[in-house]
């Protein structure tokens, strides 16, 4: 994962993440990456439930 944090408490899930950071370019280059799970991932040990997160935005063109 890339600038992804998160807690499980129960059944409540909290996500934080550092919207100064950057990535570099999508594959495409039409925007630049902030935060990614990198693919669908558990959201804690013994859970059935998956986040496939990704944060970017678009690239100045000039």
């Amino acid at each position: 994962m890339k600038n992804v944090e998160w807690t499980l408490d129960g059944d409540l899930l909290t996500i934080w993440i550092d919207l100064t950071q950057e990535f570099g370019p999508s594959s495409s280059g039409k925007t630049t990456i902030i935060a990614s799970t990198e693919g669908n991932v558990a959201v804690g040990p013994d859970r059935e439930e998956k986040i496939g997160l990704n944060v970017y935005r678009p690239r100045n063109r000039a």
